[in-house]
């Protein structure tokens, strides 16, 4: 699969990239170094975080990478992060909300109480964004925002969104990845709509052998799934796209020059293909939905980590 796509010139720009200690999000924070941004990494596991940041060093030389701790599960991990940054006060003009957890093999809850899947997927990075918001709108930044391609049917479960009654851990996915392009949307418009001077948009990397679906012990499963390991070897015979090709989706929407507000990027084809302007899917259509998602999240949250 293809991993070309020329990205402009970042000297002097700050991004931040989560979920970069490996796979696609390692690798777009590779793309975004060589291209001359500096690359902040917040990471849940430090020692990951440094060998992320020593390997992006060895392939771009001079590259300026620095780590910072985040776990996504955890609000006040959330404000720690935003205060840190904060308090350095650098305009940040590129924020990459990539990471995430997939499928555990039970209902899991965050140290917050959320099911563990929207609360690190969506909630999470919801937090972040809207705690770094000062920082965007001081650098006029572009956010991209990972989604899946989970998301192309299901829905938000209104009534039991943390998944507190019943439990099924791909439906639970499936919302957590809606919620993200929900909220990719509203950030939009309300940055139109307030003057906040921020671009939001949206990407999916199709399928590819990324670490979702790997080993997790720390999340109850002691080895990879039976589809990453089908999906490895699609990979490797050139049915399925790479982790590198995967990666592409992302940077195009977070990097090229013509990329706007409100858009969705993925690969030509779900399982692979050059990174394309995309159609959105159904879930992510409603702006109703989007309000409404952006409301319960900040309920959720509560008022210390929803200020915007």
């Amino acid at each position: 699969m293809t991993t070309e796509l020329q990205i402009p010139d970042l000297t002097g720009r700050l991004a931040v990239v989560t979920g970069a200690s490996d796979g696609i999000g390692r690798v777009i924070a590779t793309r975004l170094a060589a291209a001359g941004a500096e690359v902040v990494l917040p990471v849940r596991t430090i020692a990951k975080g440094e060998a992320s940041a020593d390997l992006i060093r060895s392939r771009v030389p001079g590259a300026r990478v620095t780590i910072r701790a985040l776990d996504l599960s955890s609000l006040e991990s959330v404000a720690a992060l935003v205060d840190a940054l904060a308090a350095e006060g650098r305009p940040i003009q590129l924020l990459v909300n990539n990471a995430g957890v997939m499928t555990p093999p039970d209902h899991q809850a965050t140290r917050d109480g959320f099911e563990l899947q929207f609360g690190t997927n969506h909630l999470g990075h919801f937090t972040l964004t809207l705690g770094l918001l000062p920082l965007l709108r001081a650098g006029r930044a572009r956010v991209t925002h990972q989604t899946s391609v989970a998301a192309r049917s299901g829905g938000i479960n209104w009534s039991d969104p943390n998944w507190e009654r019943t439990y099924d851990g791909m439906k639970a996915y499936a919302q957590s990845k809606i919620a993200v392009g929900l909220f990719a949307r509203d950030l939009d418009a309300r940055s139109r709509t307030e003057g906040w001077g921020v671009t939001s948009n949206l990407a999916h990397p199709g399928v590819s052998p990324t670490n979702l679906l790997a080993a997790q012990p720390a999340m109850g499963r002691e080895r990879a799934t039976g589809a990453r390991r089908l999906i490895q070897l699609m990979s490797r015979v050139g049915i399925t796209g790479t982790v590198d090709s995967a990666a592409l989706p992302a940077l195009l929407a977070a990097a090229d020059a013509h990329a706007g507000g409100d858009e969705f990027y993925g690969p030509k084809r779900v399982i692979g293909g050059p990174p394309v302007r995309q159609d959105l899917w159904a879930p992510l259509r409603s702006m109703e939905d989007a309000q409404r998602l952006w409301d319960l999240s900040a309920r959720l949250v509560g008022p210390r980590f929803a200020q915007s």
